[in-house]
């Protein structure tokens, strides 16, 4: 049972901050076609995003293996 729960942990850890990144750059890419002169704004944003999201997968991993890595 501990080996499922940890298989889909990872699994949300791994899927959520993915699908943020794919959603991230295609209303980036969209962003730039419908006003290219706001490149500047919609990269920062796009970057800050990522950190984020990343940041969130990172803590998630690490909240797990604190958890799981004591039995």
């Amino acid at each position: 049972m501990d080996n499922f729960i940890i298989v889909l942990v990872l699994f949300v850890t791994i899927v959520g901050p993915s699908a943020v990144i794919a959603a991230i750059g295609y209303a980036s890419i969209r962003a730039l076609g419908r006003n290219p002169s706001a490149a500047p704004k919609i990269l920062q944003a796009m970057i800050i995003a990522l950190v984020f999201s990343e940041a969130i997968a990172v803590i998630a991993l690490l909240i797990l293996f604190q958890i799981f890595g004591r039995g």
